[in-house]
């Protein structure tokens, strides 16, 4: 179950509460009975393994990249030659 953290308006007292994510936000302050205000902050997030980083998906300088672009396009090239010389004695 989540922490959250709430502050009085009135009189400022700040307190966390362990709560379910059903149930509903406190509105009535503990000490003085005020109006509360439930705080957000910042949340720490570790990025751990690769992935995470643009150069992690590169292997050597950069050139890797473009060159598995040229691999695809000269399979692509192989396949629609040999459509091309089936479809000719297809032709016939």
């Amino acid at each position: 179950m989540p922490t959250y953290a709430y502050r009085c308006k009135d009189c400022g007292h700040a307190f966390d509460v362990v709560q379910a994510f059903t149930d509903d936000a406190l509105t009535e302050c503990p000490a003085c009975g005020g109006v509360l205000r439930k705080q957000y902050g910042s949340v720490g997030v570790s990025f751990k393994g690769s992935g995470f980083y643009r150069t992690d998906s590169r292997s050597g300088t950069g050139g890797t990249g473009s060159a598995g672009g040229s691999t695809s396009d000269s399979a692509a090239g192989s396949s629609t030659s040999s459509t091309s010389s089936s479809s000719s004695p297809a032709a016939d």
